[in-house]
């Protein structure tokens, strides 16, 4: 039997029209968008389904709907007899619908503290201030030297997501960025691309959205996780009711170190890895840092039922 580990991606895949397929088909879909939009007082559906795009791209209602879809990608998959988890994960926001699978959180407490991270979050940094730059090509630590090359006096400049070999995402104040971006295409030295992201992510520009929500969050019920949770800012760890809320706030300022989440979960025996939620960026991530796994996605009906048909099969098979 496969040893299944799960998923989430966060922004970044929303596009119109996410789990609109799903939402066609499935009741139990429709319910919890329908419960989405009562706890946020926000139509959830229609943003999903009808954007306009632009709408889909602000900080805050990327940040709700992906988390939405999420959630609702994994609870039809139960629903449909999808196989447990030995453990999960999910790339920054994502990490808010893995707590949620594993029992950690509720549905409304888990909508209402994303909203607040995405408010805090785009609080944080005046508009126009910050950004976000894929760096494609170079080690980690040459991207790190590029960043310190590109500051200047207080600027804030580094590394924010380390998705793969060659693969490095960083953020900080849009001028510094600005440097590296026309260092990299004058040098050569690497493909880089400013991102569609004005908030910078996973630095300590964001200190002030981490102590907000540290203190939010002292409010919060959490729960141990049934199914044993990766964290991004440190994957030796795992989550729990007492290190959730730290785990949390200290995502915030962290980079997100998925190429060693990846090595955690193979560390956890896992073969299998199950994407949930819109596209395959995750999987396409995971097949270059270690191509050893079966992977596999659900985004709509068909992947939906190709997933729960290979997972019937013997591996290999």
């Amino acid at each position: 039997m496969a040893k299944v580990g799960l998923v989430f991606p966060g922004q970044g895949v929303q596009s119109v029209g996410m789990g609109g397929d799903l939402y066609e088909s499935s009741e139990l879909v429709r319910s919890l968008f329908a419960e989405a939009g009562d706890v946020l007082e926000m139509d959830i559906a229609g943003l999903c389904l009808r954007g306009p795009q632009a709408a889909l791209d602000e900080t805050l209602h990327t940040q709700l709907a992906v988390l939405t879809v999420d959630i609702a990608v994994y609870s039809l998959f139960r629903e449909q007899g999808g196989a447990d988890a030995v453990v999960m994960a999910g790339h920054s926001l994502g990490e808010y619908a893995a707590l949620y699978a594993a029992g950690a959180i509720g549905f409304a407490d888990v909508l209402r503290l994303v909203k607040k991270r995405a408010i805090y979050h785009r609080e944080a940094v005046p508009q126009g201030e910050g950004a976000m730059a894929a760096v494609i090509g170079p080690p980690a630590a040459e991207v790190a030297e590029m960043c310190r090359s590109a500051r200047r006096g207080d600027e804030v400049l580094s590394p924010a997501i380390f998705n793969g070999p060659g693969q490095t995402v960083v953020a900080g104040h849009a001028a510094a960025v600005e440097r590296l971006l026309e260092e990299a295409k004058r040098s050569g030295r690497a493909k880089s691309l400013r991102l569609p992201i004005s908030v910078p992510c996973h630095t300590s520009l964001l200190k002030g959205a981490a102590e907000r929500l540290r203190e939010d969050m002292k409010q919060i019920p959490f729960r141990d996780c049934r199914t044993p949770v990766i964290p991004n800012c440190d994957p030796s760890a795992r989550h729990s009711r007492a290190a959730t809320p730290g785990l949390l706030a200290r995502q915030i300022t962290f980079p997100v170190r998925w190429q060693e989440t990846v090595a955690q979960l193979a560390v956890s025996g896992v073969d299998t890895i199950i994407e949930l939620g819109p596209k395959k960026t995750l999987c396409g991530l995971i097949k270059r840092i270690d191509p050893r796994f079966r992977l596999l996605n659900v985004e709509d009906s068909q992947s939906l039922c190709r997933c729960l048909q290979a997972l019937a099969r013997p591996e290999g098979a």
